[in-house]
Formats: structure tokens, sequence, C-alpha cells
């Protein structure tokens, strides 16, 4: 069985209040990680702006741009000078009124290779996202670069099985979690470290259930006020199909360039055979709501 390996690049990022700063790092960041032999490189979720949905302030959608528009435009550039594929996250602006949580597959020569709008749009205490975003209409999809086939999917899309799993059912061979996760600075000490843990696991679990490489890139520091906020825990991640992590960040900006032995899919599933022995047709109920 003929071997196929490629290079990852993470980019684990702080933020400051400037896009242009922010994006300007990015793109350093993402040269860096090119020049280490990284041929896939992954930015963080939202990479561009703060994470401003912690607040519900209608004044934050003039963050939000067209694809293509100046920050996607600025990573083709990228792109094409590193001769590196990139998975770049974006406030996407679609229509007035009309706002995703996107990413958008650059290839190596800065083309598009597609484009993913998040699915699962949180709610939460300082995750206020559905103020902003339409859930995305895009389904669960991959795109064949070249150096694998990705499966982009989005930071609160990372609890849910049937994310992972139609993604990897359309070919992906890595699936990539553009993340924006922290801790309640007030909730750190009591609940951070289970929290921590159960993100690390659910992903790793995507991996072996679906036995694809998952790549998880999250951003660091605290952003909001000093008595509050959130503190974004970094820690981002590769696992292997057997949920074995590779390399994992620590909380301070980081950038990782792990290999992906691509041929381990293909023995990992001859020996976990868990796509075959799926019983397709008792699934049905997994379109309701719930069935109590």
């Amino acid at each position: 069985m003929a071997q196929k390996s490629v290079q990852v690049g993470l980019v684990q990022m702080s933020m400051s209040p400037d896009k242009a700063e922010n994006v300007e790092k990015a793109a350093a960041r993402a040269r860096e990680a090119a020049e280490r032999g990284a041929e896939i490189v992954c930015l963080p979720e939202l990479f561009a702006t703060p994470y401003f949905c912690q607040t519900e302030d209608a004044e934050n959608f003039d963050l939000a741009e067209p694809v293509p528009g100046p920050t996607t435009e600025a990573m083709a550039d990228v792109a094409r000078s590193a001769k590196v594929t990139l998975v770049v996250p974006v406030f996407e602006r679609r229509a007035p009124g009309v706002y995703h949580n996107s990413v958008l597959v650059l290839n190596k020569d800065g083309t598009a290779a597609g484009i993913y709008r998040k699915m699962h749009i949180p709610d939460d205490p300082l995750f206020y996202e559905k103020f902003y975003f339409a859930p995305g209409d895009t389904g669960f999809t991959s795109f064949a670069t070249e150096g694998a086939r990705v499966g982009p999917l989005i930071c609160w899309d990372q609890w849910y099985p049937e994310a992972a799993r139609l993604t990897a059912l359309t070919g992906a061979e890595i699936l990539v979690y553009p993340t924006a996760i922290g801790w309640h600075p007030s909730e750190k000490s009591e609940f951070g470290a289970a929290q921590l843990a159960a993100w690390q696991t659910i992903q790793r679990a995507h991996a072996i259930a679906n036995g694809v490489f998952v790549v998880a890139v999250n951003r660091v520091g605290h952003e909001g006020p000093r008595d509050g906020g959130l503190e974004f825990w970094g820690h981002s991640f590769v696992c292997d199909p057997f949920g074995i992590v590779l390399a994992e960040a620590s909380e301070s900006e980081e950038t990782l360039v792990v290999r992906c032995d691509l041929g381990r899919i293909e023995w990992v599933r001859r020996n976990w055979p868990f796509l075959r022995d799926r019983r397709i047709d008792a699934y049905a109920g997994i379109t309701s709501r719930y069935l109590g």
C-alpha cells in the first residue's frame, strides 16, 4: 500500500483590537509554518478580530467582509507566495443583514477550494453567536487539496458526532476545527481541567470513530474585561485515526508543524471497521429531536 503523508501547520495566536495587525500576524505565522515544511496551514476561528461575540452589539457587523474580501485576498497572497494550502476562517458578509461564521479553504495557487459555513451556532454566556451568525447552509463537506482531502468544521461543530461522521463520509482525511474556546475566569479553578479534558476527548473520539486525523486550532489570551471576559485556553492539537495525540500546544502563542501519515487511515479502518459495520438501515431516528 502506497504511503502518503502531509505536514500540517497550526497557528495558535492571540488577537488584538487591530484587524490589520491580526491579519499581518497570521500571514507571518503561516509563512513561518510553510518555511518549516507545512503544506496545509490552519488558522483559529475569527482570527482577524477579537472574539466580539462576548456582547450583542450591532456595530460589530461592520467587522464582516464579503468573500472574496480584504482578509481572504491577503491570505490568498500568502498561499501563492508560500505555496501552501490555507484554512482561513472569516466573518462573512454574504448579503445585507446575512452574516456567517465561515471557513475558506485556499489552494496553493491562492484559488478557492471551497467554503464552509458553521452549522451549529451557540448561544451561551459570552458566546452570543446566534445574534451574529445565520446557520450555515453548505452542509457537511470536504475539499480536495494538493496535500489531503480537508473537511472544515468550526468550534461548536466539534461537539457533534453527526457533523464529524457526515464530513468523514464525504471522503475527508483530516477534520479541521478552527476554534475560539476558553474559560470563564471565575469558573476555571473549579471546572477548567474538566472542560479542557472534555474538549480534547470529544475530538479524539471523532478521530477514532471515523478513522481520520483531527486538527483543532484554538486562540490564546484573555479578551474582555479584566474582571471577567474569556481566557482562551490554547492547547491546539493534532491526533491520528487511533486517537493518539501527535502534538499539542501550550497556553501561549505557538506554531506547530505536524506530519500526518495518511496511510494510517487505511490501517486503522481495516482493524477497526466502524464504517463497514454501521447499520445505516437502523438510523432513521437520528433526524428526530428526541425519541423519549
